[in-house]
Formats: structure tokens, C-alpha cells, sequence
């Protein structure tokens, strides 16, 4: 499938997309799965082969069938009836969209979006997803192969700080935290204590204690929402965009409207000496 043109047009259409998400999201509560949508259709990337990625192939039956895709046919669905107000839209901005939607309006930080990406029909194979039940070596060989980084890693655990495990999903049964319709840093405050009676911790997220590196930046966020905020929303834009490069025609408005200011600013700056040179004129004769 060919590129999108991302002109004038397109973004005033994100932008409407951006809008009906809002109100989607807020009527029918469902961020936390609107933001798994948007992290499992990019989390098949790989570095190396330059396969998967944010390509919108998980509206496939043969890539939502997937187990670690359980339960993610009702966010398609709703995703469909903006799909159908916004039909220019490309199925992949739409699903990254929604992920950064469902993040803002429950409380979390204002990630930036850059349009442009191309719908592929083309599934990768079961198996590139985080597996819950696995530890360590487990989750860097998945983030590794995507080409991210141990600090991505742990800031998009922090995610789970919306929503919670369904049994029939993924065999978990539980949330993360006590409010889990609200982004904020209380999954990592959870993790470091010892007591969190009916709060899901996964074998994923108690790897994040037993190694050194993950569990740096677990006590960093727990105690400073704002460097968590800072840093997933960098994770977050890097996971939405693995194999991803704007077009440069998307930056075309800007450099004609900055060829447009330049004109003016050599109007103005014409237009001035004009009026210094008539003062400077009218000085000279009186003097005579």
C-alpha cells in the first residue's frame, strides 16, 4: 500500500480523528485497551529485518488471532467507526493515535504525534510480543530486537499502570493499581511495596526488581512522576514510530510558510528604510 500524503488536508483530519478519540475514549472508558492496540500493532518490529512494526497489520485475523492478541478485536472495532468518519486516515496512524489519546486524556503526559505511516497486509509470525510468564533475558530480547533501550523497557512497563489482566485473555486476573483508569506512576510505587493485596505483579514485572538496571529506573519513577512522565512519553513516541520515517513532504507547509515570513520580514525592513530615508530628507531641507 503506498504512503499516505500527508498535506493540509491529512492533519486537519488527525486532528478531527484526534477529537473523536477523545470522546470515544472518555464515553466508553476503554484507554487501556486502546493503548495495548497501539503498543501490540508496533511491538512485531524488527530492527534487523525491518518487519513489522506500527503498520496497522493487526486488524488481520491472521495477527489478532494471536494468543498474546486476546480480547484486542474490541478495540478494532471501535477504531472502526472513526475509521469510517476518517476513511483517509491510514489504519496505522489510526492505532498509534489511539494509544496516544488513551494516555492524555486519562491524566498521563502529552506525547508527540507525527502522521505519515503506510497500512501493510503483511503479518509476522506469533511469537514477537512480550510473554508475561518469562523474566529478564526474556524482555531484552524482545525490547532489543525492536531496538529499544532497558530505560524504554521499564518506562513502558509503567504503562500498566492503566487497566488490568482478564483471565480470559492472558490467564491473569487482576490490575496493576488501585485506580486503573488513571496514567500515573503508581504502577512502580506498587512494585517496590511489599504489600499490594488484590494488585496484579506479574513474573514480567518482578524482573523489573531483579535486575539492577530495570530496577534503577523502577525507584527512580517511583519517587519522581515527572522524570516517568518525561521519559515514557520519549518511549512511547520511539515504540510508535519503530520503522518509521516522516515524509519530507509532510514539512513542505512549514518551509513555505517560513519562506512567506522571510518576504515579509524584507517588506518590513524595505518599508522602514523608506521612513528613515523620507525623515532623514525632510531634516536635510529644513536645515537649508
Amino acid at each position: 500500500m503506498a504512503l499516505p500524503v500527508v498535506d493540509t488536508e491529512y492533519l486537519k483530519e488527525i486532528d478531527k480523528a484526534r477529537r473523536d478519540l477523545r470522546a470515544l475514549i472518555a464515553f466508553k472508558n476503554c484507554a487501556p485497551i486502546m493503548l495495548r492496540l497501539a503498543w501490540h500493532d508496533a511491538g512485531t518490529y524488527d530492527v534487523n529485518t525491518k518487519t513489522g512494526g506500527p503498520n496497522g497489520s493487526i486488524r488481520n485475523e491472521e495477527e489478532f488471532s494471536h494468543g498474546s492478541n486476546n480480547g484486542l478485536k474490541i478495540a478494532l472495532d471501535l477504531c472502526e467507526g472513526v475509521k469510517a468518519k476518517r476513511p483517509k486516515i491510514t489504519y496505522a496512524d489510526l492505532y498509534q493515535l489511539a494509544g496516544v489519546v488513551a494516555v492524555e486524556v486519562t491524566g498521563g503526559p502529552t506525547i508527540d504525534f507525527v502522521p505519515g505511516r503506510k497500512d501493510s497486509n503483511v503479518c509476522p509470525k506469533e511469537g514477537r510480543l512480550p510473554d508475561a510468564t518469562k523474566g529478564v533475558p526474556h524482555l531484552r530480547e524482545i525490547f532489543y530486537r525492536m531496538g529499544l533501550s532497558d530505560k524504554d523497557i521499564v518506562a513502558l512497563s509503567g504503562g500498566h499502570t492503566l487497566g488490568r489482566a482478564h483471565p480470559e485473555r492472558s490467564g491473569f486476573d487482576g490490575p496493576w493499581t488501585q485506580e486503573p483508569l488513571k496514567f500515573d506512576n503508581s504502577y512502580f510505587v506498587e512494585l517496590l511495596t511489599e504489600e499490594t493485596e488484590g494488585l496484579l505483579k506479574l513474573p514480567t514485572d518482578k524482573a523489573l526488581l531483579e535486575d539492577p538496571e530495570f530496577r534503577r529506573y523502577v525507584e527512580l519513577y517511583a519517587k519522581d512522576e515527572d522524570a516517568f512522565f518525561r521519559d515514557y512519553a520519549a518511549s512511547h513516541k520511539k515504540l510508535s514510530e519503530l520503522g518509521f520515517t516522516p515524509r519530507s513532504s509532510s514539512t513542505k507547509p512549514i518551509a513555505k510558510d517560513s519562506t512567506i515570513l522571510a518576504q515579509s520580514a524584507v517588506g518590513v525592513a524595505v518599508a522602514a528604510a523608506v521612513v528613515i530615508l523620507s525623515y532623514f530628507y525632510e531634516a536635510h531641507k529644513r536645515m537649508k
